[in-house]
């Protein structure tokens, strides 16, 4: 088990699967990684429809990913699904965002497309509507 702490002074747990003599007290590494990536592309995508004027109130992030059965055990396949929660939301306008995030300004998700493909797509739900 390891306590990965950040620059900005916040701390997060991770840890392995027992059969791998880890204790499964926290995320494992890849699961991070994945997370980031979740967490990169939602905020850019929230920025821009602020930025557009787009009554967004959600962003949820539901991520498929497909690694390597061989090591290194990369991420061959990840896609991105977005669920967008708002009041009028402009579908060109979520489109908009959604692909900036993914070709331009996500990070993380330039950098893990140089080994997988990449893909997403979005709904687009009223806000206030249940969350599944």
């Amino acid at each position: 088990m390891f306590v990965a702490e950040s620059g900005s002074g916040h701390s997060v747990v991770m840890d392995g699967a027992p059969e791998y003599g880890g204790r499964n007290l926290g995320f494992r590494p890849m699961e991070m990684l994945l997370l980031g990536l979740g967490g990169c592309t939602a905020f850019d995508v929230v920025h821009i429809l602020k930025k557009s004027r787009q009554p967004v109130a959600d962003c949820e992030v539901e991520i498929e990913a497909e690694r390597a059965d061989s090591e290194p055990k990369v991420f061959t396949r990840i896609h991105i699904h977005f669920i967008v929660r708002g009041t009028g939301l402009k579908e060109n306008a979520v489109q908009r965002a959604v692909s900036l995030s993914a070709e331009k300004y996500c990070s993380a998700s330039l950098m893990l497309g140089k080994t997988a493909e990449m893909s997403h797509d979005f709904e687009i739900r009223q806000a206030g509507a249940d969350k599944d």
